[in-house]
């Protein structure tokens, strides 16, 4: 198992490391003049030259990736050119708003598409299946602002249950911003429901059928031990994998979910730099996107791994 860990740490941090270079590289082909979008359009050609040698925006481009690089691995992940203030505070900020956000969505979508993909897998081709795959087609082929839309005209101009706008504070706790997280985190679990029901169902119709499940029914094992106890353990091995990567997804992929319900999280914040062409803060973000998505990733691997013996031994 060690071995196991060492090797998936490796691959890891070479992932890293490629994808770092990837994100410098899309970041310097964007459109547009760095110190032109600081200084605005008047600005004359000495002052944008002086502010360009200011930032290192002269320097040879694998100079500035080694030097962002190297400052972004100690901790120093720059200033934001359009808010003159330091990246990381800001960026760790949104970052715990959109744990926060994930941290819910997953309680949500996680335990409810299992058990829905459960019922469908063990009730293959009967009416319930029809209606736990109807249903969850049917929510994730719905955009994200329709889905919002309706939650929040329902559950908060109807009912009043939950607030529409969802705007926290910085420094806003987990239990003071539950009530405001929601909303948000039900349009999200909405659209992976469907993912991880049909994974999930996929898994339980491809192991009840195997031999080991027949010879625990005649040994006399209630069905519902044999799906609890050995069925799910190898059923939900695909279901993992839609997990990791919807974990980065909920990191720094619901843009639209967010601007719905006016969230401050990692995705809006990338927007706000994209828009402003703010390379220090967009190369903060999607380096913590890329994290958020390795990390999940080397969590479902070691889970691979608690599941399946065979796989720590190779």
């Amino acid at each position: 198992m060690p071995r196991y860990v060492l090797r998936r740490l490796g691959f890891l941090l070479l992932t890293l490391l490629l994808t770092s270079s990837i994100i410098f590289a899309i970041t310097q082909v964007l459109p547009g003049d760095v110190a032109r979008v600081i200084l605005g359009r008047e600005a004359g050609e000495a002052a944008l030259n002086s502010l360009r040698e200011e930032l290192g925006l002269n320097d040879p481009l694998p100079v500035q990736y080694l030097r962002w690089l190297g400052n972004f691995v100690q901790g120093d992940w720059g200033e934001s050119f359009s808010t003159r203030t330091e990246v990381r505070p800001l960026v760790q900020q949104r970052l715990g708003n959109s744990l926060m956000l994930a941290a819910v969505t997953l309680g949500i979508a996680v335990p409810v598409g299992i058990a829905l993909g459960v019922i469908a897998g063990l009730n293959e081709n009967t009416w319930v299946d029809s209606v736990v795959n109807v249903s969850a087609l049917s929510v994730v082929g719905l955009p994200e602002f329709v889905t919002g839309i309706l939650l929040i005209e329902i559950f908060a101009f109807r009912l009043g249950f939950f607030p529409a706008n969802s705007s926290i504070r910085p420094g806003t706790n987990f239990v003071e911003a539950l009530p405001m997280l929601i909303l948000p985190a039900l349009t999200a679990s909405l659209v992976l429901l469907g993912y991880i029901s049909r994974m999930t169902r996929v898994g339980v119709i491809g192991e009840i059928s195997k031999p080991y499940v027949r010879t625990a029914r005649l040994k006399g094992l209630s069905r519902w031990s044999v799906t609890y106890r050995h069925v799910l353990r190898n059923a939900l091995m695909p279901t993992i994998t839609v997990i990791a990567i919807s974990f980065g997804w909920l990191i720094s992929g619901l843009i639209v979910v967010e601007n719905v319900y006016n969230y401050p999280g990692l995705g809006r914040l990338m927007l706000f730099a994209i828009d402003r062409r703010d390379l220090p803060l967009l190369q903060a973000v999607a380096m913590l996107a890329v994290l958020a998505f390795a990390f999940a990733n080397l969590a479902a691997d070691l889970f691979y791994a608690y599941l399946n013996p065979k796989i720590r031994l190779q």
